[in-house]
């Protein structure tokens, strides 16, 4: 018998190191040079995420707390009874304790994040807080393709899958659509998906938004840089990189990048890396959508858009879409 704050179960399904070390070579050596933006979320890059979510002009996570916090018992109703709640890219399991709460008699919480001991730790948490929900941690790239472990099940509740924060903008479109297909192929035919999805607005907000004046999102870029020097023995000065980030109103996106300060060479795991002043690493993008493009996205994924919700101030939206 499970005892309250255990976790039912850990499955360990991380990628080996290597396709790290695979990636960032791969990444630095085209023209524009790019490492994929999963690699930002080690320990500390995921503990600099999670002080983003707290900052003044990172209105996300605010305003998607906001509606959940409104209509996560609207949420409750359409997800149904004995519902499995399948987050993918857990974090800190912040927004996902408003579910628990208004779902009624979940037959189980699986939270996926590439992070191990985070996850864990997040897990745990959320096991001890909601001890009659079996929790179920699986650390793996939610990327890849996904096959989950038997589950606890109770009744004939369907799986919620949970994709909260606007992940979803960090892929291109047809990226958006793949990932979408591929949830929806987790969660089953009958399951639905729970997702948030940053709205188009005005620019100034949004490049606030990724510019905080206390230069926490600038950290948590140019940490990516620590951690290649840490695992890939490599000699990044610091000092001679800057973080930018803008909105690119034609594209409808944020672009991050890490840029050189200067005319320099790097050494990545034994490869002299060349970079001219100004040159730049693309580390994210976060596409921003209208309503309707958004559910126009869904709809090529398989999904049938259904109910959606909005904050009071129109800055963010939850959809809630159904496999069918």
């Amino acid at each position: 018998m499970r005892r309250g704050g255990e976790l039912a179960e850990f499955h360990d399904l991380a990628p080996a190191q290597e396709s790290f070390r695979d990636a960032v070579l791969a990444g630095l050596s085209r023209r524009a040079k790019s490492i994929p933006c999963r690699f930002l979320y080690d320990e500390r890059g995921s503990a600099l995420f999670e002080g983003i979510c707290d900052l003044p002009e990172y209105y996300l996570t605010r305003a998607e707390m906001a509606i959940l916090g409104e209509f996560a018992p609207e949420i409750a109703a359409r997800a149904g009874r004995h519902a499995q709640l399948i987050e993918f890219g857990s974090g800190a399991s912040r927004k996902v304790r408003l579910l628990l709460d208004a779902l009624d008699e979940p037959a189980a919480y699986v939270a996926i994040d590439i992070s191990r001991e985070p996850l864990r730790r997040a897990a745990e948490e959320v096991a001890a807080e909601f001890p009659e929900v079996p929790v179920v941690a699986v650390c793996a790239d939610y990327l890849e393709p996904l096959r989950l472990p038997a589950l606890p099940a109770r009744g004939e509740g369907r799986r919620l899958g949970f994709f909260p924060g606007s992940t979803i903008g960090n892929f291109t479109p047809e990226e958006a659509v793949e990932f979408l297909a591929g949830c929806r192929r987790v969660i089953g035919r009958g399951g639905a998906l729970l997702i948030g999805v940053d709205l188009k607005k005005d620019k100034a907000v949004l490049d606030a938004a990724y510019n905080d004046r206390a230069g926490i999102t600038a950290a948590f870029n140019l940490n990516l840089l620590e951690r290649v020097n840490r695992e890939l023995d490599a000699d990044f000065d610091l000092d001679r990189f800057e973080h930018e980030a803008f909105y690119n109103e034609a594209t409808g996106r944020i672009e991050i990048y890490i840029r050189s300060l200067a005319d320099q060479i790097v050494t990545v795991a034994g490869r002299r890396v060349r970079f001219a002043a100004g040159e730049r690493i693309h580390t994210e993008d976060s596409c921003k959508y209208s309503i309707a493009e958004f559910q126009r996205l869904a709809a090529r994924a398989g999904f049938h858009p259904g109910q959606h919700w909005t904050d009071r101030n129109g800055l963010f939206s939850v959809h809630l879409l159904e496999a069918g």
